[in-house]
């Protein structure tokens, strides 16, 4: 089962990595795109990563990261060049299609719970074949062409741009600052600023650390093994709190985290690249007033639930 697994992930890997270097090949035939050849190979690269990077060198792997990441810094990856969509043609399939148009995204959730829960497959497996059959469901909804399907995903990806590749190496940052040990640093740290056994502050400290920690990682997973072992254990834990609920609390203020934060680029840079936003931070300030009442919150339910 495991080698079924790991081989139905590669599979979905190498479809992510095709589109990828198809859009550069998009970017490259289009002779009017301001930085043709530095968009070219930033995603001709991240294409080639994802389709045969279990196949290549790591050595190889991380060069090429260095590279994409140099082209980034020089600002060598713009828009360019995309199949706009037409207001009259939207419109007429808005009233054709109706509701049906939410379809495939409940598909796309139904089969990746159910495959996460009824199967052995887990649940990335769950999502990887929810995303194919939806969008075999949104072919079939909308009746698009193979082309359409294959410009309309230029047109995300581009549009979405550098920001994309921010989960992968958000989760890779987690896993890494694990290994080497951040969260006994910052319990030393922690150790000598709160004054021993008072739960209220061990609760502050333990949710503001999830939520900035959050902040700096992009997401509360990554943030929550490194935030509990260093703050969460010995300091609300530790002195009697009750680590289900404790620890379920911490998750979720750290989720506050994530709407105050740009390093979240799937929640919040991006909608407002697809929404085609005027200001790249607008999403996350609409949020910030309800993030900063819902940190006072769990503090609040952490000290008297937990205890």
């Amino acid at each position: 089962m495991e080698s079924t697994i790991n081989n139905l992930l590669e599979f979905f890997f190498i479809l992510t990595g095709f589109l990828l270097i198809y859009t550069a090949g998009s970017v490259f035939v289009d002779k009017t795109h301001p930085t043709r050849l530095g968009t070219t190979l930033f995603w001709l690269l991240l294409g080639v990563i994802f389709a045969i990077g279990n196949f290549i060198p790591y050595t190889l792997s991380g060069i090429m990261l260095l590279v994409i990441g140099a082209l980034t810094l020089l600002k060598q990856v713009k828009l360019g060049h995309v199949r706009p969509v037409e207001e009259a043609e939207a419109e007429k399939a808005s009233d054709r299609i109706g509701n049906w148009v939410f379809l495939p995204v409940v598909v796309l959730a139904a089969v990746a719970v159910g495959v996460a829960q009824f199967t052995e497959l887990g649940g990335q497996v769950g999502i990887g074949i929810g995303a194919v059959v939806s969008l075999m469901t949104g072919i079939l909804v909308t009746r698009a062409t193979p082309k359409t399907v294959m410009d309309d995903s230029n047109r995300m990806i581009q549009q979405v741009g550098t920001t994309g590749i921010l989960p992968q190496l958000l989760a890779a940052l987690g896993v890494i600052f694990t290994a080497a040990g951040v969260g006994e640093v910052i319990a030393g740290g922690i150790s000598t600023v709160l004054p021993e056994g008072n739960r209220f502050l061990g609760v502050v400290a333990y949710c503001l650390g999830m939520v900035i920690f959050t902040m700096i990682m992009g997401n509360a997973f990554a943030a929550f093994t490194v935030i509990t072992a260093g703050i969460g254990v010995p300091f609300v834990i530790a002195q009697g709190g009750d680590p289900v609920i404790a620890g379920a609390l911490a998750m979720t203020v750290g989720f506050c985290g994530t709407l105050l934060t740009p390093m979240a680029a799937n929640f919040n840079a991006l909608p407002a690249a697809l929404l085609e936003m005027k200001s790249e931070t607008g999403v996350i300030k609409e949020q910030t007033p309800l993030a900063l009442i819902m940190i006072i919150v769990h503090i609040a339910l952490m000290y008297f639930w937990a205890f």
